[in-house]
């Protein structure tokens, strides 16, 4: 029962009951109700959020969110092994294996390009642990695509190393004319004097002079492609097309000793010195042609002078003389 309140009338001299109105009533009732609701409700929130009251599945899940980043941690950690191996195969292929095999290295941009799709990995966004599963996903695409790259260059080796046997026996690789029968080697490549107008002009090869009829020798194995007079300057002369792009030129010989068509090997005798065509005096004018370019033949004497040799011929091959032709 609730108490009954009065206070003092000074007027009447006498206490009076106090009355309280009913709106009064019911605006504390809804106060005392909604303070009541906001308590409730700030209790449920503490406790959704407060691990002591979680539920077993709340447990379970968390659990197994634990486990998954620390199996996705693991990952990355053997991705990052297998990141270390691929960058050694890539650095022995590009420095190593393409160099061997005279191809261009492949390039990081290509190597580790990633996949410019943006839609690619929209469907790992949204979730609580989507960075951690994008940046692993991300990683994965990127190493599979490496090692794709890198398996097509071991291919490519693989198919250079089954001629590579071949590639060696083609590639122009002694001298036309053996060092017992040369008087000296005259010119070299590059800017000489030229012998009938005297103005300084390139010299696509190096003259060997030589008594006239020295054999001159394939310098590589091929397929002699002309013996013939009919390109000016160079009079009797020899191509042999060795393959691999490679070509050699033997100029201002005497006669010859071989037709087109024929197959000859490294050291056969393909002709001999004269001094034919647009010549100075007795010598063999010899070039080596890559992919149709002249390159310089000083560059390829590996297969039959000693080191020293090649010293004393590249010392007198880069005087910067008068040629013979």
């Amino acid at each position: 029962m609730a108490k009954v309140k009065y206070y003092y009338d000074s007027e009447n001299l006498a206490y009076t009951k106090i009355k309280t109105r009913k709106r009064i009533k019911i605006g504390y009732a809804l106060l005392f109700l909604l303070a009541s609701a906001l308590f409730g409700f700030l209790i449920f929130v503490l406790l959704i959020n407060t691990p002591y009251f979680e539920t077993p599945k709340d447990r379970l899940q968390a659990r197994e969110i634990e486990n998954l980043k620390l199996q996705y941690s693991i990952l990355n950690k053997k991705l990052d092994e297998i990141d270390a191996v691929a960058d050694a195969l890539e650095d022995r292929d590009n420095n190593i294996y393409r160099i061997y095999f005279n191809k261009a290295e492949i390039p990081d941009s290509i190597r580790k390009a990633g996949f410019r799709n943006p839609e690619r990995y929209k469907i790992l966004e949204g979730y609580n642990n989507s960075q951690l599963v994008l940046n692993t996903t991300k990683r994965v695409d990127q190493l599979s695509k490496q090692l794709a790259i890198q398996s097509k260059s071991l291919d490519e080796i693989l198919k250079l190393a089954s001629v590579k046997g071949s590639l060696l026996l083609a590639i122009p690789a002694i001298q036309p004319v053996r060092n017992e029968n040369l008087k000296r080697v005259a010119s070299g490549f590059g800017y000489r004097i030229d012998p009938f107008t005297k103005v300084r002009k390139m010299h696509n090869g190096m003259d060997f002079t030589a008594s006239t009829g020295t054999p001159v020798y394939a310098t590589g194995d091929g397929v002699v492609d002309r013996a013939d007079n009919t390109a000016s300057g160079y009079g009797n002369h020899v191509v042999i097309r060795h393959g691999f792009g490679y070509e050699s030129l033997y100029a201002h010989l005497s006669k010859y000793n071989c037709r087109p068509g024929q197959k000859v090997k490294r050291g056969d005798v393909i002709g001999y010195v004269g001094s034919t065509g647009r010549s100075e005096g007795p010598h063999c004018h010899y070039e080596v042609h890559k992919d149709g370019n002249v390159v310089n033949p000083l560059n390829f004497y590996y297969g039959n002078i000693s080191a020293a040799e090649y010293v004393a011929i590249s010392h007198m091959a880069n005087q910067e003389n008068q040629s013979l032709d």
